[in-house]
């Protein structure tokens, strides 16, 4: 956040509720900055994606970036924290050129805080993928969800959100196979090979002690695809976003800048899902600040903050879906040069 002093505030303040509301950069309340997303941006994770808000488009600096990467893990169920079906953990990481000003404490702070709201999102039993589980009781998948923020000009919590959602939608989990192993029975082999002297082995010939056939008694698995390869994160639409609306005494606006984020005495910020066969669904919200507001406000704030969240998940999964279109058709043209 940056630091201005009273004077600076109350001019951005009274800018802001000026008629037209004014704002340093000439957008309306309800305008975001340029968005730009990239997917697969990390050759080495199961999915990965980089957002950035506000970058300038000359030299490509400036602005909000994250970056979020997505690793699979193998987690046995019933030792630590292993649950059957699988389970996300997230994490959020500020690289110090994101906050100079913050000390060493300060900033563990704010990565604490920013990893415990996407976590407690993200989660929730309610949004675990239907494809995680490995070998049901014993084995299954652990998706950590790692977020590194490289700058903050403002809005990172909106940017957060953006890239988890672009980096679940970019993993692929590995396709599994169970394995049964079976034991030779020593009665198998009759009294005259005993005699003889001859391996039973060649008995039992064509048939194999390790069965990768689809069995109910499963005691490990096997990998038939390469790691990178698979199938996509079961219910990946669901995935929410975060809109922050940012609050003044009559009126509120989107995507503040640093500035404008120091000028306001509130913030809520609204995650909002839209499964393809069900109502949109508030997963949770947060008021934060030192101003005071009333539970009839928050209401229709949030009826607000829905149709700004649907107008952001819409734009952002046709963006997403160019981006398939895209990374499939260099993978085509990678394949067809070998």
């Amino acid at each position: 956040m940056a630091l201005l002093s009273k004077a600076e505030k109350s001019y951005i303040q009274s800018s802001l509720l000026s008629d037209p509301p004014l704002r340093a950069d000439g957008r309306a309340l309800t305008d975001f900055r340029t968005i730009a997303l990239e997917t697969g941006v990390a050759p080495l994770a199961n999915g990965s994606a980089r957002v950035s808000i506000g970058r300038n488009a000359p030299d490509g600096g400036g602005g909000t970036e994250v970056v979020a990467a997505v690793k699979l893990e193998v987690e046995a169920i019933g030792e630590g924290e292993g649950v059957d079906g699988g389970r996300i953990s997230c994490s959020v990481s500020c690289s110090p050129t994101a906050y100079p000003h913050l000390s060493s404490g300060a900033l563990d702070d704010l990565q604490h805080d920013m990893t415990s709201v996407l976590h407690s999102t993200l989660g929730h039993s309610s949004l675990r993928p239907n494809n995680l589980g490995i070998l049901p009781g014993k084995k299954a998948w652990l998706l950590n969800l790692d977020i590194v923020v490289f700058a903050d000009a403002g809005n990172v919590y909106d940017t957060i959100f953006m890239a988890a959602r672009a980096a679940l939608w970019d993993t692929k989990v590995p396709r599994t196979r169970s394995v049964e192993y079976r034991a030779k029975k020593l009665d198998s082999i009759d009294s005259e090979s005993k005699a003889m002297d001859v391996d039973g082995a060649n008995q039992d010939q064509g048939k194999s002690v390790l069965d990768t056939r689809e069995t109910t008694k499963a005691t490990d698995f096997e990998l038939p695809d390469y790691w990178d390869e698979g199938e996509v994160l079961g219910g990946r639409e669901a995935w929410p976003v975060c809109v922050t609306l940012n609050l003044l005494p009559s009126l509120h606006f989107l995507d503040a800048s640093l500035q404008e984020e120091s000028s306001v005495p509130l913030r809520l910020h609204t995650m909002f899902s839209f499964p393809p066969t069900a109502a949109p669904c508030l997963q949770t919200f947060r008021l934060i600040g030192p101003g005071v507001t009333n539970s009839t406000h928050i209401q229709s704030l949030m009826k607000d903050g829905e149709k700004y969240a649907r107008n952001i998940w819409s734009a952002l999964e046709s963006k997403l879906k160019d981006e398939d279109i895209r990374r499939n058709q260099k993978a085509r043209e990678k394949f067809i040069c070998r």
